[in-house]
């Protein structure tokens, strides 16, 4: 039976998307308003928003108020949970390759 991990389904789905990742991206150097990144996008105020909350379900950025604006911050907690699974996999997938190459060195 496969196990559901309700917060990692949320990271990935949120990764999934080609935006979204390029939102993270420009958020973890500086915070941003909504407005200031819907510059960067050939789409409405109300896209960027949805995308937004996406990431925020996700638990990948936090929003806050500074006067009218909701400004946008990265959060590097849950990006760390999904970095540790796949961390798993890249441990399975060394030692394969590890045994692999054991294994043509020997012939």
């Amino acid at each position: 039976m496969v196990e559901s991990n309700l917060a990692l389904d949320k990271i990935f789905g949120a990764l999934a998307d080609v935006t979204r990742r390029d939102i993270l991206e420009r958020i973890s150097t500086a915070e941003h308003t909504i407005s200031e990144l819907a510059q960067f996008y050939a789409m409405s105020l109300a896209a960027i928003a949805k995308h937004i909350s996406v990431l925020e379900k996700a638990g990948l950025i936090t929003k806050r108020r500074s006067g009218k604006e909701k400004v946008i911050q990265i959060q590097p907690k849950n990006i760390k949970v999904a970095a540790a699974y796949l961390g798993e996999y890249e441990k399975i997938w060394n030692a394969r390759f590890d045994t692999l190459e054991k294994l043509l060195e020997d012939k």
